[in-house]
């Protein structure tokens, strides 16, 4: 039987979100707070990347729909996948920050 690897400090998740929180509290020690319409934008670019998609997503479904005769066939799908594309977009845009 073998001896299990020693991790080293860079693979620990501890020592990962440590070392993040110190850089984050570094950048707000020489940047300051965020200004109020700093933070408005921030509010605005996400709810857009949110909704973009689902009303893309939405549209194409209508086009199709028209084009086919089909009602809400692929209005629904669509909108939803749309939706699904919107959310995992917003989650990794504000995981990045």
């Amino acid at each position: 039987m073998s001896a299990p690897d020693p991790k080293t400090p860079d693979d620990d998740p501890l020592v990962t979100q440590a070392r993040l929180r110190r850089e984050r509290h570094e950048r707000w020690l020489r940047e300051g707070e965020m200004s109020i319409g700093r933070r408005l934008a921030q509010i605005g670019v996400l709810g857009w990347i949110f909704v973009a998609p689902t009303l893309a997503g939405l549209f194409i479904g209508r086009w199709l729909d028209a084009r086919h005769g089909t009602g809400i066939f692929w209005s629904a799908p669509l909108m939803l996948l749309g939706l699904c594309l919107g959310g995992w977009s917003a989650w990794k845009w504000m995981n990045s920050r």
